[in-house]
């Protein structure tokens, strides 16, 4: 049934700006085509067609521009098409219908199922309280400006920017200049990005920091995400006789969508960039500038999408680094709870916590007494299974940080040493050059690592 956040359409009408100019002024939602108000799905005819004119109306005819603030979708149900439009929350209102302008009859808001007009003093209100958009409004300090990292990442992705780019992705001030904007994304600016890692659990004693900044902000969060990655350290469970499972400290999919968040969601107009931390038990990403404003906690957790910036989101969306609207806090929120982040009245933290690596013993253990009905304690079955089946000196966690530590060191000694051979790898690390042979398998097996070149004199690449 249709309720304040869905909306349906058994065909595209004409007043669809309408419906999306109301769930933009007020908290967003999805509206669905192809399906009758009750819920009955009927689907469409030429889905992409109907794509590319809704794409096109909602561009040409909603002011404030909406870009970044809304996704189309197709989906198929009861073997039927169905377009769906994500909106997100828009900061910029009220937003309206160009033809109409910022009137009555081109301001509407969503009441219930319903788009409502906008009362006129609600429209003044809105008016007055609008933020100035710093970033677009404000020149940069430097206008010699180059973008070419900005047009490989597009190239990247099947789409060259032409001679209008600064236009079209809005870095251009009203009176034609570069913009704080375009400073972000160009080749050189002065955002500083940091990786800091600390030996054990607190800030005591600061064991790299790294910088990956004073570049285009793109270019630097797909660094920091290739540090984490890396990082991110697989570890090997025994699950029975001759079977491991794989396990890495935290969700790959939950490390990038915190990451990306940071960016996306950073407010650089205070000067600061995110920070990027990393404990013997967890990883840590602040991200500055609070809740956007009018977003409550509970929104943030059930993936209401309000946008700090829509220009900085309609390029992460260009170069597919979000996908879909409000749907990255909710798989968060699922895989680790709401209680990985912390809210200050500046920053919201992610504190994303190491899978407890005692799980891996419990979990032998539990495998281990089912498979030989072993009658004994489970510590002892343990440690029975384990003398059984090889050789292995100490317990399964002791083994694992001893494989995931050396694992580590040839990471960096490859990041400091590209061309290093085996052999000096197996000198440097004091392991058997068999040992080493075995870690750099499982490290191109789990694509850290590739071999460039043949074997002599070749390099290695992260």
């Amino acid at each position: 049934m249709e309720n304040s956040r869905i909306e349906y359409k058994q065909i595209l009408t004409d007043n669809i700006e309408k419906e999306v100019v109301a769930f933009v002024n007020t908290d967003g939602g999805e509206i669905h085509i192809g399906v009758k108000d009750d819920g009955e799905v009927v689907g469409i005819q030429n889905p992409d067609e109907v794509q590319l004119k809704i794409k096109d109306r909602l561009v040409s005819n909603i002011r404030p521009s909406i870009l970044g603030l809304f996704d189309i979708d197709l989906s198929e149900e009861d073997n039927k098409s169905v377009v769906i439009i994500r909106l997100a929350a828009g900061v910029e209102t009220p937003y309206y219908i160009k033809q109409k302008g910022r009137s009555e009859a081109g301001c509407f808001m969503r009441i219930g199922s319903s788009a409502q007009p906008m009362p006129e003093e609600m429209i003044n209100k809105l008016m007055t309280k609008q933020h100035p958009l710093v970033l677009v409004n404000n020149p940069s300090r430097h206008q010699d400006l180059t973008f070419n990292q900005l047009k490989i990442f597009y190239e990247g992705r099947g789409i060259l920017l032409n001679s209008q780019f600064a236009k079209t992705l809005d870095f251009l001030t009203p009176d034609g200049k570069y913009n704080q904007l375009a400073y972000l994304f160009a080749d050189e600016n002065n955002m500083s990005v940091r990786v800091a890692k600390w030996w054990g659990t607190d800030k005591m004693e600061l064991r790299e920091n790294e910088e990956y900044g004073y570049c285009s902000i793109v270019k630097s969060m797909q660094k920091v995400i290739d540090k984490f990655d890396i990082e991110n350290v697989t570890l090997a469970e025994k699950v029975g006789i001759g079977q491991r499972q794989e396990k890495k400290y935290v969700d790959s999919k939950t490390l990038r969508e915190v990451i990306i968040n940071a960016f996306a969601h950073n407010d650089y107009e205070s000067g600061e960039t995110p920070i990027f931390e990393i404990f013997s038990d967890r990883f840590e990403i602040t991200t500055y500038g609070g809740l956007v404003a009018g977003l409550s906690k509970e929104e943030f957790f059930t993936g209401v999408s309000k946008p700090r910036s829509r220009e900085i989101m309609r390029i992460f969306k260009d170069l597919e680094y979000v996908e879909r609207l409000g749907s990255g806090i909710p798989y968060i929120v699922r895989k680790y709870g709401r209680d990985v982040v912390q809210f200050m009245s500046s920053v919201v933290r992610f504190s994303i916590p190491f899978f407890d690596e005692s799980s891996v013993e419990s979990s032998v253990e539990s495998r281990v007494k089912s498979e030989s009905s072993v009658e004994s304690s489970v510590e002892s079955s343990v440690e029975n299974r384990v003398k059984s089946e090889s050789s292995v000196e100490g317990s399964v966690e002791s083994s694992v940080e001893n494989r995931v530590e050396s694992r580590d060191k040839i990471l960096i000694l490859i990041a400091e040493q590209p061309k290093i051979t085996a052999k000096e790898i197996a000198e440097k690390l004091n392991l058997t050059s068999r040992m080493v042979e075995k870690h750099l398998k499982t490290l191109k097996t789990n694509n850290k690592i590739r071999r460039v070149g043949a074997n002599k004199g070749g390099y290695w690449e992260i």
